[in-house]
């Protein structure tokens, strides 16, 4: 990932330290939000929603406020625990990322989003179909804690987790539910419901794939591992006329290793056909061409 070293050695000095903290302090702001809306009758939500409907009109600031949107509003106390475990999981990405490396991955996914949103509504738009004046009210902060959780479970996939607090889970397979559980989402939801899913998700995605080794399927490494089996397999054992089995067998004089284990026996480079000979004949032998 060399861009990514050439961007740090330029831009490193202005990543934020600790950037899953101001995360939780977003969503904190948006549970104050709100609940000032229920208590005061004001639509302060909607205001900061990503609407690329009122973005097209004006109202450039949603491009931004929408991570202030809590991931949901109902059990305040389970949420809570959870933005605990992803406090825990994002410090541990950017320990093991470095900082500026993490706040690239949670930018992109912010920043992944917001473009997706806004060029999936054009493409909407343009293809007449009126879901795309709904697509704000599906892009939510849920696809940013869930990057975190897949990263983690890739970098550090035999952790454990204790679910509710008692049964032991290793994260690869919790990531494995979440990543099922968002396919079906993606396949339950309509155009604009799958746009805002895909690009929420696009930093892992790019993350994950440009982190695989695709040498070891690359057709000259498959050839090669193909070619060195081939050569390092043992040569097969052969029947004599009796029915014994042998291994070796000399091309010139006939003996194999049953007629005297201490015989050693070597193929000749110069000859074709993989022909081989005892000790006795190995030098004096005629070279065969084809």
């Amino acid at each position: 990932m060399n861009y990514l070293n050439k961007l740090e050695r330029r831009f490193g000095r202005y990543a934020i330290p600790d950037l899953s903290k101001w995360l939780i302090v977003g969503y904190a702001i948006g549970y104050v939000f709100y609940y000032m809306e229920r208590f005061f009758q004001i639509p302060i939500l909607e205001m900061l929603m990503l609407d690329p409907a009122l973005v097209m009109h004006g109202q450039v600031w949603r491009l931004f406020t929408w991570i202030f949107m809590p991931p949901s509003y109902s059990n305040i106390l389970f949420y809570a625990i959870m933005m605990l475990l992803y406090y825990q999981l994002g410090s541990a990405l950017e320990r093991t990322w470095g900082t500026f490396r993490y706040n690239a991955y949670i930018i992109g996914g912010i920043l992944f989003t917001a473009v997706g949103v806004m060029v999936g509504f054009f493409i909407l738009r343009l293809l007449g179909m009126p879901e795309a004046y709904l697509m704000g009210y599906s892009v939510s902060t849920y696809y940013i804690n869930l990057s975190i959780f897949l990263a983690f479970a890739v970098c550090y996939p035999e952790m454990q987790l204790m679910l509710y607090f008692i049964i032991p889970v290793k994260i690869k397979w919790l990531a494995v539910l979440y990543a099922v559980l968002a396919a079906v989402s993606f396949l339950q939801n309509g155009w604009a419901g799958r746009i805002v899913i895909l690009m929420s998700l696009m930093n892992f995605i790019v993350f994950f794939f440009s982190t695989r080794d695709y040498r070891r399927v690359s057709p000259q490494e498959i050839k090669r591992k193909r070619d060195f089996r081939a050569q390092a397999a043992p040569p097969p054992k052969m029947r004599r006329a009796d029915g014994a089995l042998y291994k070796h067998k000399c091309a010139v004089c006939g003996r194999t290793d049953l007629d005297d284990p201490s015989l050693e026996f070597r193929f000749c480079s110069k000859c074709d056909g993989g022909l081989e000979y005892c000790q006795d004949h190995l030098f004096t032998h005629q070279h065969i061409k084809r």
